[in-house]
């Protein structure tokens, strides 16, 4: 836990320290904050994140008024002790624009996620000719094969030890497995929610 005599407030002259907040579960930055000693012991004891207002002068708790908490999971300082790294879970969209993170787009997630959303609207709007839209109109026992295809090709390069195919095969596995999973109403959210689980 947090050593307050190893922290150094005083180094910008203001008496606040820098905080980043990181998703605990998916480890993107989500904000970045300043605390004073007031407002890391309020967060120490209340186990929400609560941060020095330099525009407002005061200290406010992330979420006191959008209901988007953030629950404190740890708080580590860096080397010199003069920023904070704080692992939290957030309650809903970070940034007061609506989004997950004040950093980057929606976009900035990976292209894993990319894919995901374009097949949601192959999903939606189904378009003629799309190998996705094929996929979908034949249902879930079709998409469920060509997973378990896909598995057991990958399986077979696996034991060949043929990295370039192997790759090849693990990206066809991933994409019927996303096809699959919005097929199912799956998110990769879902997911990493359930590795979280088991990972505690």
């Amino acid at each position: 836990m947090i050593n307050f005599n190893e922290l150094d407030f005083e180094k910008n002259k203001d008496g606040l320290i820098p905080a980043i907040v990181q998703d605990d579960m998916t480890h993107r930055v989500l904000m970045l904050g300043y605390m004073s000693k007031g407002s890391l012991a309020l967060s120490l004891e209340s186990g929400f994140a609560t941060f020095y207002s330099r525009s407002r002068q005061q200290l406010w708790t992330k979420g006191e008024t959008s209901g988007n908490y953030l629950k404190i999971k740890t708080i580590d300082a860096d080397c010199d002790g003069d920023t904070l790294l704080i692992r939290a879970e957030p309650t809903g969209p970070v940034c007061h624009k609506g989004t997950t993170s004040c950093f980057g787009s929606e976009n900035s997630e990976g292209f894993i996620r990319k894919l995901a959303k374009t097949i949601e609207g192959r999903h939606i709007n189904m378009p003629e000719g799309s190998y996705t839209t094929t996929l979908f109109n034949e249902g879930v026992a079709k998409i469920a094969q060509k997973v378990g295809e896909e598995a057991v090709e990958t399986v077979i390069e696996a034991l060949k030890g043929d990295k370039e195919r192997l790759i090849y095969e693990i990206s066809d596995l991933v994409y019927h497995l996303l096809v699959l999973m919005k097929n199912e109403k799956i998110s990769i959210s879902d997911i990493e929610e359930e590795l979280y689980k088991r990972k505690k």
